[in-house]
């Protein structure tokens, strides 16, 4: 069994004009809410989650990865960080081999942030970069620079950690040599771990009100599937392989965390608006649960004693189905079909096959390039059986 922790650290120095997560601009939104003690708080949180585990017969392994995200957790000291990765191991244990990450704006750490983070336990960064092209980097108002990634990749490399960038694609005004130029600067970086997402666009946000305004054009589906293309070709040339859709690594170099998510382990979420995962224990049904968005009345609930949840819902067999296709067909390692054996007919899987949209490997099903820039299309297609 594999078991793994995710923080959510909801604080931004800035709000970036694309992004609708969960985070906040604020120092201290009251509640026990604030920069200063959100460690506390969420070390706090750990415990009662831990004691509801193991109230539900829930004992969890040792964890094989953690993950601290957000937001920027890097707005944090680093010996908050450390403090709060203490308290996992104190509380469930870390595995030996554990990956143990932080996601980090380039313009909120330094070298010295960089050797306290390795020497508290983390050995793996990732940088958000999103672009090598200042004009873009405008257009998503975001504050660093190119030289800022190279600095925080020669930190980590000087500390002994692994480090990751991710690049944002389909920004407005974004050039196919625009994003050919950020590609290879991020492979001339020398990390083993590249992430490429597509500029999704949410109408409550600076940039969708923009859009919809006018004054900015909207992404174009074609346009961002020949930067996927761009990104796949020249990252594998550079040995980079794809494991995950959006994801691309040397051997080895495979985010463990998120295999973790797409492989549906358990793992537990921490902080406002963080989700949770339990597969079957015992007599305890699979189940997900969700905690408080606002951190205030995330902080308002821990203090209140009570594991803040927003709410929870057990996992029903269909749903696990849906999500077995889903999470399957992200992956290079493939789905297994026959875990859908008498659900899926062996017809729908030679009709992807013979449009091209994925290829068999004795039961596993593995989505080509086509497949992957129509998953959508390949999940609508096999959902079409479950109704």
């Amino acid at each position: 069994m594999t078991f793994e922790v995710y923080v959510h650290v909801p604080f931004c120095l800035r709000r970036c004009g694309y992004c609708d997560f969960n985070t906040y601009t604020a120092m201290d939104m009251g509640g026990g809410a604030s920069r200063g003690n959100y460690a506390t708080m969420a070390i706090r949180e750990m415990r009662l989650v831990r004691d509801w585990q193991l109230g539900h017969g829930i004992d969890e392994p040792a964890a094989s990865t953690v993950f601290f995200g957000g937001g920027t957790p890097t707005v944090l000291h680093a010996g908050d960080l450390v403090r709060a990765l203490d308290a996992v191991r104190e509380l469930w244990g870390i595995a030996d081999d554990a990956e143990i990450t932080t996601e980090a704006n380039p313009d909120t750490v330094d070298a010295d942030y960089v050797r306290e983070l390795a020497d508290g336990g983390f050995n793996r960064i990732s940088f958000g970069m999103q672009s090598a092209v200042p004009a873009v980097l405008h257009t998503l108002d975001r504050t660093h620079t190119p030289a800022n990634v190279a600095a925080g990749v020669a930190a980590a490399d000087a500390a002994g950690m692994r480090s990751s960038v991710d690049l944002i694609y389909g920004a407005p005004g974004e050039s196919l040599d625009d994003w050919r130029t950020s590609v290879r600067t991020a492979i001339d970086l020398g990390v083993n771990h590249i992430s490429a997402y597509a500029l999704a666009i949410a109408p409550t946000t600076k940039m969708g009100r923009q859009i919809a305004a006018g004054k900015l054009p909207r992404p174009d589906d074609d346009d961002e599937a020949a930067k996927y293309e761009i990104a796949d070709e020249l990252l594998q040339a550079a040995g980079l392989q794809w494991y995950e859709i959006s994801n691309w690594a040397r051997p080895g170099y495979e985010s463990r965390h998120n295999l973790g998510y797409w492989r549906n382990v358990d793992w537990t979420g921490i902080g406002p608006g963080a989700h949770s995962h339990y597969n079957a224990h015992g007599g305890t049904q699979g189940m997900r649960s969700w905690d408080i968005a606002h951190p205030k009345l995330w902080g308002t609930a821990i203090s209140e004693g009570s594991v803040p949840w927003a709410g929870s819902e057990t996992i029903a067999a269909e749903e696990n189905i849906e999500e077995t296709i889903m999470l399957g067909l992200r992956l290079h390692e493939g789905l297994d079909t026959s875990r859908l054996d008498g659900v899926v007919p062996e017809s729908a899987w030679h009709g992807l096959e013979n449009d091209g949209l994925i290829v068999r490997h004795g039961n596993r099903a593995v989505p080509t390039l086509r497949g992957r820039l129509l998953n959508d299309t390949v999940i609508e297609r096999l959902f079409s059986f479950l109704d």
